[in-house]
């Protein structure tokens, strides 16, 4: 037994530095990289290069170490804030839902100047007692900050990597953790005797210590076969799979050493003469030396840097018998990479101890081996987990792996970090992808968080959520159509500028053929017409008054005025739009006694099914929805307002719609609302310019779901979506690999091209229910609410049987 302060090889923090009882300065940093799934191609090569640079500004002789850790955590959510019936069901569910937790130090150590090289047998870990050295050159520490400094400077320069410097306090605790292996704070006995144990915590180590063990190619990527396509491969980090995708406690440690290039060279130099003098004897030897002669060649053309380097997993668990288990998991995880890497038995104690923050330099010789900065850059893991957004706003969705569910913000943070210069959402994905189950979870999560939200739908797609959350529910049937009154101005007055836009549109798209065209004399016509109409004195506003109106006085002054017909045609727009006047098959579409007052209505849905193929009434209708929705949007200062169209189509690609669909998608964010357009055949978008000019080109989330039955012509959807080449590799790997246990389905999001990710859309049973879209689920769901008075009540008896029957 030894008293662990008589032989820990630190002797303290000072200045936010580690220093070690022989004189050895570390400086450590926290690092932030790149989240999994979301690099390209040249990503992967321009972190690898930046590494690279960094590397070559580091001075002989120091020891680069970077730790990372992977930790196996429970998801715990806060159940004593305020829920929903929904969030609560959210939570309840996912409580407990494992996923690993990853934290990255970078530790870079400068050894003392008389400092003698380490090996297993002179390791530190074997003395009885370590006495510090006790004076530190002042200059020396000031030499190698700034040596630091400009190392993580080059590191950030790419922009995906940060590093923020550890301070003294930070530094006590990542000793504590490592010696530990946890968080909890509690100090436990190390035993070498078999290996690593700390406490109860067993271990289980694989190293790279030697090129015997390095796979046959090293890059700054693979291909992740699980995601890939015949014909695009999906990239991940190169250690990656020994990273973030072992499921087990683990820790990955990287250590590189600075060499002396020219002596390395020099001593090779003569290694290579003593084999040729041998190759004669042994077949071995001729292998020997033309490896040692192709890595000088190398190092001289190209001007490498050389390094001693070594790399190994830190696994542990608390129960003995599972420890075959992990080596089985590692062994896989490394056969991933191509690597041999083996089992540390007898080295197993001091690669442990050199791991230790701030002992960098006791890193046995002998279990490193010679390369270049350029291989070794690429068995340092460049990848994390996903992180939630930042604010408390947001829709709950999973991470990849575990589906660990996180805070995701299309909207708010996005438009502050200038990733999106607008909140408008366009969703495609074809029947079946899931695309109305997700817009429902989008919804539902936003209108908690106090959105107003409208929506126009065809399928009926959104009856369960209307009726949970107590909104609005309109649909259209011969007995109970629904009625508007367009033409009312509430408080009275004139109608401002986007009022008599919205009417000026109706009225067009009543008169004019898809294929008709509306001149510049006709829309002055009806500008005119409109403004003398509200400057009269009229009992009653209605589609009825105007019509009377235009007939009648308008009809004096047009013939007065000379206007030709070639320029505004009265009689032919009166003649037209007669079916909408008193008596006429449609009078009562626009002469509601009373114009709905939805404004404090914060859910509302108008179900089109049944007119969804009505030449007239869609567009109508359409137009009315969106007419309310400006209404909300120009009165309700400061709330958050959606308006939401699904596969009204029929109603958009009208040519007579296009100023006004593209004046509402651009407006809409200078009112804190936003426009979300959802559709799910891609010839939408590729035969109408209307679409593409005025809902694409202005919505800077675009949502994919599962795109496999386009797989062989997405190369259109991508040009149109101006997708990049990442971004169609993400959104080809949905649903490729997911866990056949859980049921969900993935979703590709993309805010602004810049920041691209797949998520799981998986829910608890009860929100599965509530947004439901098959017949069978829908129909029993009514069932329920009807024979228990509510939707709430109805779900809850679906879920007790389903347990009771399970």
């Amino acid at each position: 037994m030894k008293n662990l302060s008589d032989i820990l090889p630190l002797y303290g923090v000072e200045h936010d530095m580690l220093i070690s009882k022989r004189g050895d300065l570390t400086i450590s940093y926290e690092l932030q990289l790149p989240e999994i799934f979301t690099l390209s191609n040249t990503d992967y090569e321009s972190i690898h290069q930046s590494w690279i640079k960094a590397i070559k500004h580091l001075p002989i002789g120091t020891c680069l170490h970077k730790q990372d850790w992977f930790l196996e955590m429970q998801y715990v959510p806060d159940f004593d804030r305020e829920h929903s019936f929904l969030s609560h069901c959210s939570d309840r569910y996912f409580l407990d839902r494992l996923y690993m937790s990853h934290r990255c130090r970078l530790m870079l150590t400068m050894p003392a100047r008389d400092a003698k090289p380490v090996n297993s047998l002179y390791s530190s870990l074997l003395r009885k007692h370590i006495v510090p050295v006790e004076t530190i050159d002042p200059a020396f520490a000031k030499s190698f900050e700034g040596t630091c400094s400009q190392f993580v400077r080059v590191l950030g320069d790419t922009g995906q990597l940060s590093c923020k410097r550890m301070t003294d306090a930070e530094l006590v605790d990542i000793v504590n953790e490592y010696l530990t292996l946890g968080t909890d704070g509690l100090r436990r006995d190390l035993d070498f005797s078999g290996g690593v144990s700390v406490g109860e915590k067993h271990t289980v180590m694989f190293s790279i210590a030697n090129t015997e063990s390095l796979p046959a190619y090293c890059g700054p990527r693979i291909t992740h076969d699980p995601y890939s396509t015949d014909t695009v491969k999906f990239p991940i980090g190169f250690v990656t799979p020994i990273c973030q995708l072992l499921p087990c406690n683990h820790i990955y440690q990287q250590f590189i050493r600075i060499e002396n290039t020219a002596a390395v060279l020099r001593k090779l130099e003569k290694k290579k003469l003593r084999l040729q003098s041998l190759s004669t004897y042994a077949r071995e030897n001729r292998v020997a030396r033309d490896a040692t002669d192709s890595f000088l060649q190398e190092a001289a053309s190209e001007g490498r840097q050389a390094v001693s380097a070594h790399f190994h997993v830190l696994t542990w668990t608390n129960n003995r018998a599972k420890l075959q288990e992990l080596r089985n998991s590692c062994a896989a995880a490394f056969s991933a990479i191509e690597a041999s890497a083996k089992i540390e038995t007898l080295g197993t104690p001091q690669l442990y101890w050199a791991g230790i923050p701030g002992n960098a330099a006791d890193l046995p010789e002998n279990e490193t081996f010679l390369t270049f900065a350029e291989q070794a850059s690429c068995l340092i893991n460049t990848e994390t987990g996903y992180r939630p957004s930042d604010g408390s706003f947001g829709i709950r969705l999973g991470e990849r792996i575990s589906g660990h569910p996180l805070l995701v913000d299309l909207s708010d943070e996005p438009m502050k970090r200038g990733v999106v210069t607008n909140r408008n959402k366009f969703v495609l994905g074809p029947s079946g992808s899931g695309k109305s189950f997700f817009t429902n979870h989008l919804l539902r999560s936003y209108y908690e968080q106090g959105a107003h939200i409208v929506l126009v739908d065809v399928g009926h797609s959104y009856k369960g959520l209307c009726d949970l959350t107590g909104g609005c529910y309109f649909t259209y049937s011969e007995t109970a159509p629904i009625s508007f009154n367009p033409f009312v101005i509430s408080g009275g007055g004139l109608p401002d500028g986007e009022k008599k836009e919205s009417i000026k549109t109706l009225l067009v798209a009543l008169w004019k053929k898809d294929d008709e065209s509306f001149s510049r004399s006709e829309y002055v016509a009806l500008s005119t017409a409109l403004q003398l109409y509200y400057e009269k004195n009229v009992a009653r506003r209605s589609f009825n008054s105007f019509y009377e109106f235009l007939s009648g006085e308008f009809s004096d002054l047009v013939r007065k005025d000379g206007v030709k017909d070639k320029d505004f045609d009265l009689s032919n727009f009166l003649y037209v739009l007669r079916p909408f006047y008193k008596d006429g098959e449609y009078d009562y579409l626009l002469n509601a006694a009373e114009n709905m007052d939805l404004l404090s209505e914060r859910f509302i849905v108008f179900e089109l099914d049944n007119i969804k193929d009505h030449p007239i009434l869609l567009p109508v209708i359409t137009i009315i929805v969106m007419e309310v929705f400006i209404s909300k949007m120009r009165k309700l200062k400061g709330l958050r307002k959606i308006i939401l169209i699904e596969e009204a189509w029929k109603a958009i690609m009208r040519e007579g719609m296009a100023e006004y669909i593209k004046y509402l998608f651009k407006t809409v964010r200078k009112h804190f609302g936003e426009a979300i357009v959802v559709t799910q055949d891609v010839e939408d978008l590729i035969s109408s310019p209307v679409v593409k000019q005025a809902v694409i080109n202005n919505s800077d989330c675009k949502i994919l779901l599962d795109q496999s039955k386009y797989e062989n012509k997405f190369e259109q959807v991508q040009e149109l979506l101006g997708l990049t080449e990442k971004e169609k590799a993400l959104v080809l790997s949905l649903n490729k690999a997911n866990d056949p246990n859980r049921r969900y389905k993935e979703v590709f999001i993309s805010l602004g091209s810049r920041i691209s990710k797949v998520y799981r859309v998986e829910v608890s049973p009860e929100e599965y229910l509530t947004y439901t879209t098959e017949e069978r689920e829908k129909l029993a769901v009514t069932n329920a609410a009807e024979k228990y008075g509510s939707m709430e009540v109805g779900i809850k008896s679906i879920i007790q049987q389903q347990n009771s029957e399970a």
